[in-house]
Formats: C-alpha cells, structure tokens, sequence
C-alpha cells in the first residue's frame, strides 16, 4: 500500500525523524531528511539506504524559501509528495528568570513557525496527492511544567496549529495528525538509550505508529494521537 509513496521528514537525521525514515524505508516508501547541515543530512541518509529511495537535503525550518526549496527537490526527483512529516524541533529547559530572548525565540520559531512554514510549503503538493501532513508535538502540548515556558508554548501552539489546519484543508482530502509523545528514550544529542530509559517510548514505535497511522483507511483521521509509555519509571 506505501510502496512507492514519497515523504519530506525534517529533522530526520536523528532521533525520532531518524527512525520514522527507516520505518517508511521498510514500506518501500521513497524518503527525503531533512538537517541543518548537508553532511549530516547526507551521512544521515547513506547510513539508511541508497539514493534511489532517500535522499538528506540541508534545510532549516526557520526559513520559508528553504522549505519550499526541499518540497520542489524532491518532486522535480519523484513526481509527488504524499507525506509531510513535521518533526525538527529544539528544547530550552530553563527557568523563565533565567531564559534568553534568542533561547525563547529559538524554540518558538523551530517548534511553532517551522511547523507552519513546512505545511505550507508542502500544501499544494499534498492536495495533489490527497496525501497526508503529520506533525510531532508532544504531552508537553497539553501538560506543563517547570522550565518548560517556551517548550511548552510552542507545543501547546503546535497542537493547536495542527488541529485548525486538519479542518481546513480535510475537505481537500489531506490528513492531518498531530502526534503527542511522551517520554521517549532519545535526546535533542542522540545519545544512545540506556538500561535505566528502557521503560521510556522508543524511537522505534513512533516510526511504526507512523505507517500504522498512513496504513489506516481512507475514511477514518485520527487527528490527535497522545502516545505515553505503558509504565510508569519504577
């Protein structure tokens, strides 16, 4: 059902992004990741498979003109674009006494804006396609917490951006999901999980959640997927 189909994920050279790539690799999806460095970006999709299914494209979602150049890439590549995955993001987990301006707008524009600029520049494409937009927020979207101000302004904006943009474009036959993680065993560095994260969600599972979620029929949207481990840390 996915062979064949074509997905932009920013932010996929680690992490979540990394894992939802291979996940849609398996699928014999065709994939482009998206970094802020052409190296990264590059190593990032050598690492996952040939050129022919995935290709690492430097870009920041900070930039408008930069995401609308990553959509045109890769359908002057493919012909088409069918998924959107919405997943950079950043986090500053500072008091608010002791928060920067440039930490907040950071977060603000990586989490919030780059969301809205790599929807917009894929729009017209996935109408085209009736394809489907997925944005990564996270609990942090709906609950907060200390030294979360500007984490949790952006994800909370992320939900509700993601919400307001599944009404408005669903009648054109796009899907929108925003997906809410929990505590995942992966950080902004990558580092590698340890024995005491085993309890935590793994990248893994929120690749697979991704293709269950582009495998679903047609008629049914699960707009807002709240995803927490199944046990609490001991």
């Amino acid at each position: 059902m996915l062979k064949g189909k074509v997905a932009i994920i920013t932010g996929g050279t680690k992490g979540i992004g990394y894992k939802i790539a291979e996940a849609m690799l398996q699928q014999g999806m065709k994939v482009a990741i998206t970094g802020r460095s052409q190296d990264t970006a590059s190593t990032a999709a050598k690492m996952l498979g040939d050129a022919n299914q995935i290709i690492g494209i430097e870009a920041d979602v900070r930039d408008y003109e930069s995401q609308q150049s990553v959509v045109a890439q890769v359908v002057s590549k493919w012909g088409q674009l069918d998924a959107m995955i919405a997943n950079a993001g950043v986090g500053h987990f500072i008091n608010i006494e002791d928060m920067t301006a440039e930490q907040w707008k950071e977060v603000i524009d990586v989490n919030l804006t780059g969301v809205f600029f790599s929807t917009k520049a894929a729009l017209v494409e996935l109408k085209k396609s009736k394809g489907y937009l997925m944005t990564i927020s996270s609990l942090a979207g709906t609950n907060f917490f200390a030294k979360g101000a500007a984490y949790n302004a952006s994800k909370f904006g992320v939900v509700g951006f993601s919400q307001a943009v599944m009404l408005d474009v669903r009648s054109a036959g796009v899907k929108v999901t925003t997906i809410m993680p929990g505590s995942v065993a992966t950080h902004f560095d990558n580092h590698p999980v340890t024995e005491k994260e085993a309890w935590k969600i793994h990248p893994e599972d929120i690749g697979q959640l991704v293709i269950d979620l582009l495998n679903m029929h047609p008629r049914t949207l699960p707009s807002k997927v709240e995803v927490r481990p199944t046990m609490p840390p001991s």
